[in-house]
């Protein structure tokens, strides 16, 4: 039995939820858009849900493919391997695509963020696989 959350008012409920919509899609953007990190994104929207929609929280842990990354984290304040991996190959796809479309002074953006990224992401506890 979960513990009793505080209860806020519907105002502040919708905010939760509409900031946890909006970091949902952009995790799942993130899934086919190399400068998007998914696993961030799908991490904050559960955060949001669990203080907006408690069955929006549900369904996000019990998806099949987005589930294990919250469950994961919330159990071993981890993060796996692969998705390490993954976000910083297509944190490095996405700049050197960016580069040449971008001006000059605004070529290190894309670099500078997903620098700053990927230095959180691997700083954080890396999940060991499953015995």
């Amino acid at each position: 039995m979960q513990p009793d959350r505080p209860r806020h008012p519907a105002w502040i409920r919708w905010l939760w939820l509409g900031a946890g919509v909006l970091a949902l899609a952009l995790g799942v953007i993130g899934a086919f858009v190399p400068l998007l990190p998914t696993t961030p994104f799908v991490l904050l929207s559960a955060f949001c849900f669990s203080r907006g929609c408690i069955r929006c929280e549900a369904w996000l842990l019990a998806h099949p493919r987005l589930g294990p990354i919250v469950r994961d984290w919330r159990a071993e304040r981890a993060v796996p391997l692969r998705a390490k991996q993954l976000a910083s190959v297509m944190m490095v796809i996405g700049c050197a695509v960016a580069w040449p479309k971008l001006p000059a002074p605004w070529q290190w953006a894309p670099v500078l963020i997903c620098g700053a990224v990927a230095t959180w992401l691997w700083s954080l506890p890396t999940r060991r696989a499953a015995d």
